[in-house]
């Protein structure tokens, strides 16, 4: 008989959900990072580098529309396939489009592209995570978030790190400029359209809403009609809150802290804690098949808080090598095997009518707290402030880690319930 672990890889359903991950995480760093490196190359000026940083606001409030991709249903390929075909067909087009651009002569044009693209990636994710909830069930949720997340990163190290040396080149690689990888990378949209092609429309038994209204009001009125639906949100919101918190001056520390070198933390922070991620969201995830939801969520997140005190064992030691590899891996595999629980969760908790507008305002709340931990970290730690030294400081950070561990305790016959509500059957 096959074993649960490795039978769980075996479907394509898995595969096109890894495909679409990629396709997720690529339109993300040429509307950031990577498109912040061609504009200072250009010569434009830091103030208005930090205003195209406003590029990224409809990954924010991608849930505004959410309700509308759930309502409406394209005429071709289904409700959420037709939709992922229209963003990708559009992304693919968007960043061409900003190819034949310049920040030093289009700067105006170049924007409205970018926020054109950063809209149809939003839209994009919105349906992503809808079709990655609808088309599993319970048994293959763990794996096919991780499998999502591990197509997303590699995809954003492809437009990001990869694009960078696609534009100056190397020993082994002809320098192909800011336009040619541009199109490149609108050329890369087509695995994410023959995933499209390949993958399935999901089998959901319950209807789409009839009218935008019910798109509208329905998701909440469900939501809330739950038991501890309001205990569940705060949940939501602490899972992560320790990990992030730490994760947020992780390279600041290692650098002003322990005094590593850059090449240092590029090395090992960047290249291993990339691997570790990865390796943690797909053991956690293939893990996830023996445990169930509120067992990983419990032991995935007792990892993440105990991983920061690896952090605070670097403060206390010092600059120590192996310390840092160890502090490093052990915090991405614990990360990375939380992340394939959180977004199990996310997915178990939304009702098929409306997974889009569920999905995204569930995941919007979820990154409410990580977003205002960055702060807190910086004026905790400055000496301008409080001053904290930095092992008092991660020692912060695993107590942080606790309340999440609490509620998902408190709450787990939600949990359970939330795991074995509105499966569907997956061959």
């Amino acid at each position: 008989m096959p074993s649960p672990y490795l039978e769980v890889f075996r479907s394509r359903r898995l595969a096109v959900i890894l495909l679409l991950g990629f396709s997720s995480g690529l339109p993300l760093a040429l509307t950031s990072g990577t498109l912040q490196a061609w504009m200072t190359v250009e010569g434009v000026d830091l103030a208005t580098i930090g205003i195209f940083t406003l590029v990224g606001l409809p990954y924010t409030w991608k849930f505004l529309w959410a309700p509308a991709m759930d309502r409406f249903v394209p005429p071709f390929l289904g409700r959420r396939r037709g939709w992922l075909l229209m963003t990708q067909v559009a992304l693919a087009a968007g960043i061409a489009g900003m190819a034949f651009l310049s920040p030093r002569t289009d700067l105006a044009v170049l924007a409205w592209f970018a926020v054109f693209v950063a809209f149809a990636s939003a839209s994009q994710d919105i349906v992503s995570d809808a079709y990655r909830t609808d088309v599993v069930g319970r048994e293959q949720r763990g794996i096919a978030g991780a499998l999502g997340v591990v197509g997303y990163r590699v995809a954003m190290l492809v437009s990001g790190a990869l694009a960078l040396v696609l534009v100056g080149g190397s020993a082994w690689i002809p320098a192909l400029g800011w336009h040619n990888t541009y199109l490149l990378m609108a050329a890369l949209m087509a695995i994410g359209i023959v995933a499209v092609f390949w993958g399935e429309e999901p089998s959901v038994a319950t209807p789409p809403p009839k009218t935008l209204r019910e798109a509208v009001v329905e998701p909440l009125r469900e939501f809330f009609s739950r038991p501890g639906a309001v205990w569940i949100l705060v949940l939501l919101v602490l899972y992560k809150l320790g990990d992030a918190f730490a994760g947020s001056l992780t390279t600041a520390f290692l650098l002003r802290g322990a005094g590593f070198s850059l090449a240092d933390v590029g090395y090992v922070n960047k290249a291993v804690g990339i691997a570790a991620t990865i390796a943690g969201v797909l053991f956690g995830g293939a893990l996830m098949v023996k445990l169930g939801l509120y067992r990983a969520l419990m032991a995935f997140g007792i990892l993440q808080a105990v991983s920061n005190l690896a952090f605070m064992w670097l403060a206390l030691v010092g600059k120590s090598y192996p310390v840092m590899v160890f502090a490093v891996a052990f915090e991405n595999i614990s990360g990375g095997m939380g992340t394939a629980a959180f977004v199990a969760l996310l997915m178990a908790l939304c009702d098929h009518r409306f997974t889009a507008t569920q999905y995204a305002l569930l995941s919007a709340l979820a990154a409410f707290g990580r977003v205002y931990v960055g702060p807190a970290a910086g004026y905790a730690t400055d000496p301008k402030y409080l001053g904290l030294a930095w092992a008092t400081f991660f020692l912060l950070t695993f107590i942080a880690a606790l309340p999440g561990l609490v509620f998902v305790w408190l709450l787990r016959k939600e949990i359970v319930a939330a795991e074995n509500r509105g499966q569907t059957t997956v061959s």
